[in-house]
């Protein structure tokens, strides 16, 4: 009786989750450009992602790496805050947003970096553009160059401002990584980035970057918006010794985009509070399941080479907004190899039997063996759920699918 009381209970859950996937496919419909992650800027672990690798359209993000040029230049003494750049006919006829320079005027470098910053100003970008690539075709090459050489694979530059260009894509991911090189390359510039307003030719810019007044801990960096993006941002806080950085694109909104910003810096750093703990107790882990070890949980890919493990979340299994596509793409089966010692974690809960269910529902487009394993975690008592048995690239490609639906993943090893 116990056990036909239990097959009903998951049946009832399986159809829960089926349910859900069904409204988030909705979701997904509704805005089919979203995507973000949030990582631990010291460690590089991955606090939370959707859709961080579907190709995005950078807007105005596109600026930081024009200042990570300009900085760079500035590091090798090639220029100075004193420097003055040319304005040439192309910049001059960027169109907004901009400062209205002429072409044969000059800007400094101490004033070009806050307009870029506050003001985003598309003309400003063109000026320092042609002044370290002599065009800005070339310094759309340059800027690619050397986002390949921080290990923003997913990249492609064609012009220092972010104004419309089919070519001109990125990923959440790579933006989290420029992010947090801008801090850790040029530590010394990085307050730029807190600038709420500055003044040119007696006219005053403010800031269109809310976040940095409005949020705990906020101190930088970036948005963005072009109609094909939605509203971009780019941020990183600090509270107490904890730093993390994160990026949220295609908001319906800019107040829709920074409250869910808010959200997600608030929930990664109430996770990141047990993760010691987690990394410590992860060694006396105990399992009900044969095939479940203890080992800690990596990331599904790593933002940057420094990368290191993900502590895990020691919470019911939620699912972050969607969305990547505009239609739920239910993940490839592929075919099974034995022996495979990689598996995919959907979640960690209170109840074995909701674990077990959840586990059965996902199981349907993953390949492998379900497996619920206990664990003890700061004196509470979890239940892994998770599809064992996989190749890495199997269970690599798994979680991406699921991510990309909405669905919380990690890939571990089993």
């Amino acid at each position: 009786m116990l056990t036909l009381v239990r097959d009903i209970t998951a049946g009832m859950y399986i159809f829960t989750v089926f349910l859900l996937l069904l409204i988030l496919s909705g979701s997904a419909l509704a805005n089919p450009r979203y995507s973000s992650i949030v990582i631990d800027a010291d460690t590089g672990a991955v606090l939370h992602e959707s859709s961080a690798d579907a190709s995005r359209y950078p807007a105005s993000l596109t600026k930081m790496m024009t200042l990570y040029m300009l900085f760079e230049a500035m590091e090798q003494r090639k220029m100075t805050v004193d420097t003055r750049m040319p304005v040439s006919t192309h910049a001059a006829r960027m169109p907004q947003t901009n400062i209205g320079l002429r072409a044969g005027d000059s800007i400094s470098v101490r004033e070009a970096i806050p307009a870029l910053i506050v003001r985003s100003a598309n003309d400003v970008a063109a000026v320092v553009a042609e002044a370290l690539g002599k065009t800005e075709t070339n310094f759309g090459r340059m800027m690619t160059d050397k986002a390949r050489k921080l290990g923003m694979r997913s990249t492609t530059f064609r012009n220092a401002s972010g104004l419309p260009n089919n070519e001109q894509k990125t990923t959440a991911r790579d933006m989290v990584v420029l992010s947090t090189r801008l801090m850790k390359d040029f530590p010394k510039y990085y307050h730029y980035f807190s600038t709420q307003s500055f003044s040119y030719k007696g006219i005053t810019y403010n800031s269109h970057n809310r976040m940095v007044r409005n949020t705990a801990g906020v101190d930088g960096l970036k948005t963005g918006f072009i109609r094909a993006s939605g509203f971009n941002v780019a941020t990183s806080a600090r509270r107490g010794n904890r730093r993390v950085v994160a990026v949220v694109m295609g908001g319906n909104t800019a107040a829709t985009r920074d409250q869910h910003m808010a959200q997600l810096i608030d929930r990664s750093f109430d996770h990141g509070r047990h993760a010691t703990q987690v990394a410590k107790n992860n060694r006396n882990v105990s399992s009900n399941v044969a095939v479940a070890k203890a080992n800690a949980p990596t990331p599904a890919l790593k933002p940057y080479p420094e990368q290191q493990k993900v502590p895990e979340p020691i919470v019911e299994h939620y699912v972050f907004p969607p969305v990547a596509s505009a239609q739920m793409v239910q993940p490839q089966k592929v075919a099974l190899q034995t022996n495979g010692d990689w598996a995919v974690q959907v979640g960690s809960y209170h109840e074995p039997d909701r674990a077990r269910a959840h586990a059965q529902a996902v199981a349907r487009w993953i390949p492998g063996e379900i497996a619920v394993s206990e664990v003890e975690i700061s004196n509470r008592r979890l239940y892994r759920a998770r599809l064992v048995g996989l190749q890495e690239d199997q269970a690599r490609s798994a979680c991406q699918s699921l991510t990309r639906q909405g669905i919380g993943c990690l890939v571990v090893r089993s």
